[in-house]
């Protein structure tokens, strides 16, 4: 469990002030200046060591990140923060940019610091139109504080902050389909090698990190790196945004312990689930591109990489979504399979085929209109899209009907058998 002290966020909720004014009382922008004169390498080995992995999905490790950055390029480099936030059931960074911006900002410029840049773009989802507003209030006070923009915070440091406002696709949530976007391009994720941080935007070295990974920044480097890899469990270190929907009595944006148990984490802050802890079909832990876990293994589940990795899901963006028994697990995967045929970018033949196959195998299954022996071909289908396309958008479309496929094949079955027999009663 955490403590209130350990807390990063301590306005997520939005109850206190926004401003610049209330983000200094609650201790941002507290000795900036001097974590930026300790320099580059200082940053990036503090950052390493804190243990911090990409809040953004994959999990990676952003000192390690930030250290792939060219130290002698003789072309600019760039911050690129990725606020697309797409996936259904993640609104994390979302609440990050309303209620506390300051902390985005503040972090976005240590970052900088870390990997040599003096520009940074943060990518905002266009229909987050309320929340850009919000940011670019909060940037246009830190550019008046002096915070950011020429010397920033009296530190020597020249950085300058924008924001570019994307049209909505999923798929410029990845990072080079984000900076494609950037350039004015269509969003389509580009092949690697070259990695963003030996060519990204503009062809310069760039690092993509995620709001939240970017948001708790600061207070690593300010409370130490030791403090903040003293919570969680080894390889899972730190505090983690959880956003619980569905199924649940108090859906909510909070922050924990990495590696806490999901039973506590849903009965804790979301007043457990509806019905009861009894009444839970399926949780789907990590936002919608991770296989669904059943009832037994959420009794004992941890919510981390390793913890969730071990039931064979994966922690994601940590958007938890909860159905009870009365959610329709099938017709639930139906319309995530929808919605990735319909924000594939068409780029590679696995996806751009596969999905909308996938997307229709789903529909006639869900309503019973289908073979049994479909039910393989479906299962075989996604095996022939994850692990073939250039960026892991046909992994995540594949994921979910895997996940199932594992878990719920008899409901599958019981459902086509089910249509079958009233067809052949009708006809008899």
């Amino acid at each position: 469990m955490l403590h209130d002290k350990d807390r990063i966020f301590t306005n997520i909720y939005g109850i206190h002030d926004i401003s610049l004014k209330g983000a200094v009382t609650r201790g941002d922008w507290d000795n900036t200046k001097d974590i930026v004169a300790k320099g580059r390498e200082w940053i990036v080995d503090e950052m390493k060591s804190s243990g911090l992995r990409g809040r953004g999905g994959a999990g990676f490790s952003t000192g390690m990140k930030w250290s792939f950055m060219p130290k002698d390029s003789p072309l600019p480099s760039y911050l690129v923060i990725n606020a697309d936030e797409g996936e259904p059931g993640t609104c994390k960074d979302r609440e990050i940019m309303r209620a506390e911006p300051q902390k985005l900002i503040e972090g976005a410029l240590l970052a900088a610091v870390g990997i040599g840049a003096h520009v940074c773009y943060i990518y905002i989802r266009g229909e987050f139109y309320r929340e850009a507003e919000i940011l670019q209030r909060a940037i246009d006070e830190a550019y008046a504080a002096g915070m950011v923009g020429k010397n920033a915070c009296k530190s020597g440091y020249d950085f300058d902050i924008y924001i570019h406002m994307g049209m909505g696709a999923y798929i410029c949530g990845e990072e080079s389909a984000l900076i494609e976007s950037l350039e004015g391009k269509k969003g389509q994720p580009r092949l690697k090698p070259p990695f963003p941080a030996n060519c990204g935007l503009y062809g310069c070295p760039t690092t993509v990190n995620n709001v939240e990974s970017i948001a708790v920044v600061p207070d690593i480097l300010r409370r130490g790196a030791s403090w903040f890899s003293g919570i969680g469990r080894e390889n899972n270190k730190g505090t983690k945004l959880f956003c619980i929907s569905g199924s649940v009595n108090n859906p909510c944006t909070v922050e924990e312990e990495m590696g806490i148990p999901m039973k506590e984490l849903l009965e804790k802050h979301c007043g457990g689930v509806t019905g009861g802890w009894k009444n839970l079909k399926a949780v789907i832990p990590g936002g919608s591109s991770v296989p669904m876990m059943v009832q037994s293994q959420c009794d004992v589940a941890l919510m981390d990489y390793d913890g969730l990795k071990e039931h064979g899901s994966g922690l994601g963006t940590a958007a938890v979504v909860v159905m009870d028994q009365s959610v329709d697990v099938i017709g639930l995967i139906t319309r995530l399979s929808r919605f990735y045929k319909h924000e594939s970018c068409g780029q590679c033949t696995p996806c751009r085929e596969g999905t909308g196959w996938m997307w229709r195998m789903m529909e006639r299954i869900s309503v019973g209109n289908a073979h049994i022996d479909e039910i393989d071909l479906l299962e075989d289908v996604t095996r022939r899209i994850e692990g073939h396309t250039i960026c892991a958008l046909g992994d995540a479309a594949a994921w979910p009907i895997q996940g199932l496929i594992k878990q719920f094949r008899g409901d599958m079955e019981e459902r086509i058998l089910a249509k079958a027999g009233t067809t052949a009663d009708a006809a008899e």
